[in-house]
């Protein structure tokens, strides 16, 4: 077919193949050859198959002598010699040259011009191909016929297994990224937020040695111009609390903090859908509409209606779907340079305040410690939480070492004056168990007397555990909230409990000595004598 690109120079030998088609003919090609189904708001609804989510443990990267000195090699980067990835790409070539349709999607990451990224997905499912075309920001038709050789190709093959026999292999499952062949290999898993966290892992390499801090984070901007950045795990509220009616959206997952401020890097959302309701995040199910792509819900056959709280197939339900979908977000998605970083944590064990102000040095010890905590299961009896620790809230997509994003963080604060804070949307008055979770009302008057310049000159005592500093007053919120131990019945027991907690923090934040600096390493909790 004429102008389409030639694929042989990848080992493909397709002669037509369908390039950034419209969503209308992924539907029917979905319908046709992939088991689609349309949902009764009209997204389209596909199933993943045996992986509903992320295969971490099969993420390797080729360990090249041009790249390896700035890997941070182990479990999140598993090196993996360049003849693996020779056989595993070709299994991946083989595979899409004997689909009868294959898909070529050709797109940008990156909103700022300057920066962008040219990525082609190459794959044989209808479903990828759309999810894709909402994930990367779309090429307007000039910008796709100009469009000329990607930076990085990503061959997505997840219906096929990778060879047992393989050296390296574990299982049938491998992600594979290569930084010297631009190329990223998907084998055994069809879960599409592969191919979406895969061109971030690119991301997090590329854009620091340009000075460009990338960040597993949510960003909006106020009336004035201002912008905030949120920073948390799931279950903290980054999305929720992110997402305000009275500020416009610039992303909700990935983005860069550039020498001219911040930019977005997808061009759509993937949100969770697990319980999702018009009531309390309307945003995101009024999305949930033509050309948007639900990944394993259920639905009802005969009127296609999805049960949002049906969890048979995985509680990781996803729905694709591009940024212009929500009423607010602004286009394109770039704005200024950050007025407020909000490290965002649910803290089950109950001692941290319900917002701290950070020194630069503090938001880089908590930014690399990256905590949340999570009620220990379902034991009958069970009540204690489990903290839990993924570097710079992103862990798993992280190339470098986590200090050079915490440093260009800190240098990134103190350049434009940003404040830092920690907010901690989890319990207060006592651990799971005994204390009650944080009102939602709460937080959302904090994140606004935040944005509203209220905090910034409120008074403050500091933290005796964790040094940071802890606003006393703060419009909406009760001042016994503001300070944990006033609202813990056995004052003896909080301090047991916070010592119980610094003690987890100093223990993980081991892992990252080596590349800390003595005031980063003082940035962390106290030790208290006789406690």
């Amino acid at each position: 077919m004429a102008g389409l690109p030639d694929l042989s120079r990848y080992g493909i030998y397709h002669k037509e193949y369908l390039r950034n088609p419209p969503p209308a003919k992924l539907y029917e090609e979905a319908i046709r050859v992939d088991h689609g189904a349309i949902s009764s708001a009209g997204a389209l609804l596909s199933r993943s198959g045996t992986k509903t989510g992320r295969s971490p443990k099969d993420k390797r990267v080729v360990k090249h002598q041009a790249s390896a000195d700035d890997i941070w090699w182990g479990e999140v980067n598993i090196p993996l010699a360049e003849h693996a990835f020779v056989i595993n790409r070709q299994r991946a070539v083989d595979f899409l040259n004997f689909r009868s349709q294959i898909y070529v999607i050709d797109g940008f990451a990156g909103w700022d011009p300057r920066y962008r990224l040219k990525v082609r997905i190459i794959c044989a499912r209808p479903y990828h191909a759309l999810f894709m075309h909402n994930m990367l920001i779309r090429p307007t038709r000039d910008e796709l016929e100009n469009f000329g050789d990607p930076d990085y190709v990503v061959y997505n093959a997840g219906e096929f297994p990778a060879n047992l026999h393989t050296e390296q292999m574990t299982s049938r499952t491998t992600i594979d990224l290569s930084f010297e062949s631009k190329e990223f290999v998907i084998l055994g898993t069809e879960y599409a937020g592969e191919m979406k966290k895969g061109v971030f892992t690119v991301m997090n390499y590329l854009m620091p040695k340009q000075g460009v801090l990338s960040m597993h984070c949510s960003a909006n901007e106020g009336p004035d111009g201002d912008v905030s950045l949120f920073f948390g795990l799931s279950g903290t509220g980054k999305t929720t609390l992110s997402a305000d009616p009275q500020r416009a959206l610039i992303g909700d997952d990935e983005h860069c903090w550039s020498n001219e401020g911040v930019f977005n890097i997808e061009g759509g959302c993937y949100a969770k859908c697990v319980n999702l309701s018009p009531e309390k995040e309307p945003e995101i199910f009024n999305a949930i509409r033509f050309g948007s792509v639900l990944e394993n819900t259920v639905y009802d056959e005969k009127t296609r209606r999805v049960d949002y709280s049906n969890i048979s197939v995985t509680e990781n339900t996803r729905c694709s779907y591009p940024i212009e979908y929500i009423p607010n977000a602004k286009i394109p998605c770039m704005g200024g340079h950050p007025k407020n970083i909000i490290l965002l944590t649910c803290d089950a064990f109950g001692v941290l305040p319900p917002v701290s102000k950070l020194s630069p040095e503090q938001a880089m010890y908590h930014f690399i410690s990256g905590y949340t905590a999570k009620v220990a299961g379902t034991e009958v009896g069970v009540k204690e939480p489990s903290a839990t620790f993924s570097a710079c809230f992103g862990a798993a997509f992280l190339v470098w070492h986590p200090t050079k994003y915490a440093e260009m963080l800190a240098e990134k604060m103190r350049a434009h004056g940003a404040e830092a804070w920690l907010v901690n949307t989890g319990w207060s008055g006592g651990a799971y168990g005994t204390g009650m979770r944080m009102k939602l009302e709460y937080t959302r008057a904090i994140i606004n007397a935040i944005h509203s310049g209220e905090l910034a000159t409120a008074p403050t005592e500091v933290d005796p555990w964790f040094g940071f500093q802890v606003p006393t007053r703060c419009s909406g919120v009760p001042e016994a909230i503001l300070m944990p131990r006033k609202v813990w019945s056995d004052g003896a027991a909080y301090d047991k409990t916070s010592a119980q907690l610094a003690e987890l923090f100093r223990k993980n934040f081991k892992k990252y000595a080596d590349g800390a600096s003595p005031e980063l390493l003082a940035a962390g909790p106290r030790e208290m004598a006789g406690v």
